[in-house]
């Protein structure tokens, strides 16, 4: 069987844990228009990691075969 390409544009996007269970992704919203936005909500809020919702990761683990 041959060997299955990963999506480059996802592998720079998402970060399997430890495990493996999980796939971390960044938030949204914090690229531009940063000064209309609160401290709180840039460095607090938006800078942690998320969990990919359960709904989408097969759809994520598929661009992503050896993850």
């Amino acid at each position: 069987m041959p060997k299955l390409k990963t999506k480059k544009s996802a592998a720079k996007r998402f970060r399997v844990t430890g495990s493996g269970k999980k796939i971390m992704r960044r938030k949204a919203f914090k690229n531009h228009l940063l000064e209309r936005k609160s401290k709180e909500r840039t460095r607090r809020r938006l800078s942690n990691m998320a969990v990919v919702h359960e709904t989408d990761e097969l759809r994520v683990r598929l661009m992503m075969p050896y993850s």
